[in-house]
């Protein structure tokens, strides 16, 4: 049997991509989650990993859909390579239990974690560069609504509209205004 794991990391994020390709490389059944990749204690990827059996086949887009650190990625294939499973990520090749399929993905997933270890560390550095540098600079997601858009949504509510009649007048989440509105209070 061959499986396929999709995963994005944020509720935001699409799966139509990855799920299409898992299907392109002959994935019969396929586990999607939206969750984030920095545990292995994804509810959907710990039911793959009870479901799959010696002989079958894991197949995922990419390594950092798999894994988000070499030591991690390392267990996981060590544990699949034990019962027999064969790992094929598509932008990778196939990767099985023989000392070059395993040296390969070792490298591999060494060069992973440095690629999202070099991401980090400059993300970190722009932070530090613009907190030094703009006086206005503010770390975050920019607010979608401005204070008098929610100001006016608010009065809304205290004359007894209720939160859905207010999204549907506004275009604001109801959770937007139940989080917004407890600035006000």
């Amino acid at each position: 049997m061959k499986y396929g794991y999709a995963r994005v990391s944020t509720t935001d994020q699409k799966l139509e991509n990855q799920i299409e390709d898992l299907k392109h490389a002959g994935a019969e059944k396929i586990y999607q989650e939206k969750f984030t990749g920095t545990t292995t204690e994804r509810p959907e990827f710990q039911k793959l990993l009870n479901d799959i059996k010696s002989g079958d086949t894991l197949i995922i887009t990419k390594l950092d859909r798999f894994a988000r650190n070499t030591r991690e990625a390392l267990d996981i294939i060590q544990k699949l390579f034990k019962r027999d499973v064969k790992v094929d990520i598509l932008n990778m090749g196939l990767i099985d239990n023989t000392p070059t399929g395993q040296l390969i993905f070792t490298i591999f997933s060494a060069f992973a974690q440095f690629e999202r270890d070099m991401i980090v560390t400059r993300t970190q550095e722009g932070k530090a560069y613009a907190k030094s540098h703009d006086p206005y600079f503010k770390e975050g997601r920019p607010k979608t609504y401005t204070d008098e858009q929610i100001r006016f949504a608010y009065d809304l509510r205290k004359q007894g509209m209720t939160y859905k009649m207010i999204e549907r007048k506004t275009g604001i989440s109801v959770r937007t205004q139940q989080r917004r509105f407890k600035a006000i209070i």
